[in-house]
């Protein structure tokens, strides 16, 4: 016998305390975009609406609640960076998503450097231990399942250069927990960190390391 269960239509209203989407689609890695608009005058936001959607080529993309900055930028120059949010970096990260005139360098607001990319123009949080370069790709603006447009619009990039702290590769593997990720969960401010103690390991059927 199956467990009761609560249900609701979201176009209706969920009628709880806070939305539970976003818990349930969760823990969600961050994505820390750094972008620039045509003149040069630099963004950093967070989007917690993020993910990797393709291996080769290696395509990320972040989405954006209403036409903001990041989007304006990238729209205009083709190119923007991914960052990665870590623990030691929670508290700057969070600082960068303060709603601010355009015209103002969260950099920086949060006390961080823009480090030259190799590939684009669009700097990189030179404190994180991971970026993406990334080239836009597609710029689509989201419908409702009856064609209507949604004020989001999603970001694909490609990725044209990774860097990556060599402290973090063990043996030539890349280490997820050594770099301390964070990610966004449910609630108005709840994030989560991953640990080795949490790791397990299970292959695809067929497959065998």
């Amino acid at each position: 016998m199956n467990p009761s269960q609560y249900f609701y239509e979201p176009a209706q209203g969920h009628g709880l305390p806070h939305d539970p989407f976003n818990a349930i689609v969760g823990p969600r890695p961050i994505g820390w975009i750094s972008s620039q608009d045509a003149e040069g005058h630099l963004n950093l936001a967070p989007y917690s609406f993020f993910n990797a959607f393709n291996y080769t080529p290696p395509i990320i993309g972040f989405a954006s609640i209403g036409w903001k900055d990041s989007v304006r930028n990238i729209q205009a120059t083709g190119t923007f960076c991914w960052n990665l949010a870590t623990r030691p970096l929670a508290e700057a990260m969070n600082a960068s998503c303060e709603a601010v005139d355009a015209d103002i360098d969260e950099f920086e607001l949060a006390g961080l450097t823009p480090e030259p990319s190799k590939r684009i123009a669009v700097p990189r949080v030179k404190e994180s231990p991971v970026a993406f370069e990334c080239q836009l790709s597609q710029l689509i603006q989201l419908n409702t399942a009856q064609g209507e447009a949604v004020d989001t619009w999603l970001v694909l990039g490609e990725v044209v250069g990774v860097h990556i702290a060599e402290h973090l590769l063990v043996d030539g593997v890349y280490q997820t927990t050594l770099a301390e990720p964070i990610l966004r969960a449910g609630g108005p401010a709840a994030y989560y960190g991953i640990s080795d103690a949490e790791r397990f390991e299970m292959y695809r059927p067929g497959v065998r390391g």
